[in-house]
């Protein structure tokens, strides 16, 4: 059970905090309807009889109000709302009601907070997950363009799409019909737009994946096979602390295990559970891909990587190469198919990254 006097949960939004409090040596209950500013909402909770401690739900408003409880040295736990059960025949739903139940839920102890990014974390969190959104906004608006051409019977048998000569090409269409020509320029004019805008944070992220604070770990874990400078410095701030984890729990964080639904004799497994970061599953999995290939003597990239670390760090690289392709093959002999065994190889590749962010040299 928790050993502070006073338990707070707060229901927070953009444009206001719900607060409740429960003074479990008194049995007085608090409340209060706050303006959601820092300052206003630790000065309520100072008010309160203390020690206080205070959870809230993870959501669009960010960490800074738990930042914020952490200076002033109040414990608070952010936890997913995911993670919060409600009875099935609970059916009324308020902030103070969700509020109150936090503050019970803190007391008995049966909150899990989440990690807490630090600032320098959550800044190259945002630079990764930028960098994720252009590749989805390119990947629309080449669909856009290549469908428009469609319509009208263009396709192109040159070769890979989307590469130089793909790109003249595309400039040398001709429409006759006005609204079909603005339409095709508009589409051609974002697909270059977006992948200005995804070159110039891949030049950010090479940059930022080589301040002191990210290269150790990116380095690291470069050295599997399918992993580079952007994938390396996407896992490393949307896992952070790798200590919280074993070799064996990462994969359940990262919702890479099985489903489950047993009672007595019975045991049912199904899809994968999904829940945690899904930005870092995502990055897994399409490197997990890498180990479909053959193993063959790395390239000048990857060889490159492997020359400038410790040899402790470089041989388990090279046998998490053996393994996960090991792995793969295993799998497609039992006649997997492709998309189960890249989601099975990417839940082992969790483990070996885990194992190079904490490998002792």
């Amino acid at each position: 059970m928790c050993t502070e006097r006073t338990t707070v949960g707060l229901d927070v939004h953009a444009r206001s905090v719900v607060a409740e409090a429960v003074d479990w040596a008194s049995g007085r209950v608090f409340g209060q309807r706050l303006v959601p500013a820092n300052d206003v909402v630790l000065g309520w909770v100072a008010q309160l009889p203390g020690p206080v401690a205070v959870a809230y739900e993870a959501g669009p408003t960010g960490f800074g109000l738990a930042r914020a409880f952490g200076s002033a040295g109040v414990r608070c736990e952010v936890v997913a709302p995911s993670k919060l059960q409600r009875p099935p025949g609970d059916r009324v739903k308020t902030d103070r009601r969700d509020a109150r139940r936090l503050a019970r839920l803190l007391h008995i102890g049966e909150i899990c907070g989440i990690g807490i990014p630090s600032v320098i974390q959550e800044d190259a969190r945002d630079l990764v997950r930028a960098r994720e959104d252009a590749r989805a906004d390119l990947m629309r608006a080449r669909h856009r363009l290549s469908k428009l051409l469609l319509r009208h019977g263009i396709v192109y048998y040159g070769g890979r799409a989307w590469t130089g000569l793909h790109e003249r090409w595309l400039r040398a269409q001709r429409f006759e019909l006005p609204g079909t020509r603005a339409a095709f320029e508009e589409a051609f004019d974002a697909v270059l737009s977006v992948s200005a805008r995804r070159d110039r944070l891949d030049e950010a992220i090479t940059v930022t994946a080589a301040a002191p604070q990210w290269a150790p770990i990116v380095s690291r874990l470069c050295a599997v096979r399918g992993i580079a400078t952007l994938t390396g410095l996407g896992l490393a701030v949307e896992i952070g602390d790798w200590d919280r984890f074993t070799g064996a729990s990462i994969g359940a964080y990262l919702g890479l295990v099985p489903s489950e639904s047993s009672s007595g004799n019975s045991r049912s497994q199904g899809p994968i559970t999904k829940t945690g970061n899904t930005h870092a599953r995502r990055l897994l999995v399409e490197a997990a891909w890498h180990h479909q290939k053959p193993l063959r003597a790395p390239g000048q990239a990857l060889a490159a990587r492997r020359a400038a670390l410790p040899p402790a760090v470089r041989a388990r690289g090279e046998a998490a190469d053996r393994r996960l392709h090991h792995r793969w093959s295993t799998l497609a002999a039992r006649h997997k198919r492709p998309t189960v065994i890249a989601v099975a190889v990417a839940r082992e590749l969790a483990g070996w990254c885990w194992s190079l962010a904490t490998l002792n040299d």
